[in-house]
């Protein structure tokens, strides 16, 4: 058979955009060239390449899984008080803790479906964010319901003390800021905030530290300092290691930035969450994870690295220190 006749067949279908460069089928990935703006689109694909025609409606939503949940800004609040970010929103935004339904797209991506039959109990959490109360009062109230109350409450008083925070450190504390009201929310921001700080202050030890052995190291010749910089170049399938070894961990690479030292900074999505780390481009041993780690960040590796946040979150001990 001969196989080239299929290089060049071309093939019409509709398929969602998200805006990072690249569409999923239920089969592979595609480049998309050139660009569009972020939306469903009738792509034509042929060979690895996907060219936007024309703008189009959702198709094939019907046979995706279906997730339900509440609102929260652009994301959909689920079962164990997962706060999952919403794709291709529509124009006009639903109210706040309003149930919605997504469906998961070939990629793990949720794109919004639509808007479900509102209850009493929406409305009742709604007026009580309205009027500043918590909703311990409130009765028939469901948990993911709750946990959207309970972000939607978290980020107003961020907003207010600019102290930030992801979901995903809030995961075992949001039922219970919903219970409590603002006071519950300033304790859970004020706590991160104080192990951000005692995070950078160690850092910044250690920075210290390495700056001394830096000026060391110099002093030795500038013979053993070229080798040095030849070692920091970074070598063409560091990227795609890197990649590897997130995928093998149950991570989606999302970008990535060379930097000095012989070091990446690689922008990775894990559980809902979106989170940047830096590591050595040769080894990938962990330089600063973007979260506190108890200064045991090169204990890890990037493929190791995911298994740690999962715990944390799980534990609920996460805490973000690199945010973007």
């Amino acid at each position: 058979m001969d196989y080239r006749k299929f290089l060049g067949k071309t093939e019409s279908v509709v398929l969602p955009y998200l805006g990072s460069g690249t569409v999923d089928t239920a089969t592979r990935r595609l480049r998309v060239t050139p660009p569009v703006a972020p939306g469903w689109w009738r792509f034509e694909l042929r060979g690895r390449d996907a060219t936007a025609r024309e703008p189009a409606g959702p198709e094939g939503l019907d046979t995706l899984p279906r997730v339900r949940g509440h609102l929260w800004g652009t994301r959909l609040v689920r079962e164990g008080a997962v706060a999952e970010s919403l794709e291709l929103m529509p124009e006009e935004q639903p109210p706040v803790l309003a149930p919605v339904s997504a469906r998961r797209w070939h990629d793990g991506t949720l794109l919004f479906d639509g808007v479900e039959f509102e209850g009493e109990a929406e409305d009742l959490a709604r007026r009580a964010m309205e009027e500043g109360q918590p909703l311990s009062s409130v009765k028939g109230v469901s948990a993911p319901l709750r946990a959207a109350f309970g972000y939607a409450l978290l980020e107003v008083v961020s907003r207010a003390s600019g102290i930030w925070f992801v979901p995903a450190e809030a995961r075992t504390r949001v039922l219970g800021i919903a219970e409590g009201g603002r006071a519950e929310a300033e304790a859970c921001l004020r706590t991160l905030l104080r192990e951000r700080e005692a995070h950078q202050r160690a850092l910044a030890a250690r920075r210290e530290l390495e700056h001394h052995a830096a000026v060391v190291l110099e002093a030795r010749g500038r013979v053993e300092q070229e080798h040095l910089r030849h070692r920091s170049r970074t070598r063409p399938d560091d990227l795609s290691r890197a990649e590897a070894a997130l995928h093998r961990a149950g991570a989606r690479l999302l970008n990535h930035r060379q930097l000095g030292r012989n070091q990446l900074e690689v922008t990775y999505a894990f559980m809902e969450e979106r989170f940047i780390s830096i590591v050595d481009a040769n080894t990938l041993q962990v330089v600063d994870a973007g979260l506190c780690l108890a200064g045991a960040d090169s204990a890890v590796t990037l493929e190791s690295l995911p298994s740690v946040i999962r715990e944390a979150i799980d534990t609920g001990v996460l805490v973000v220190t690199r945010h973007g």
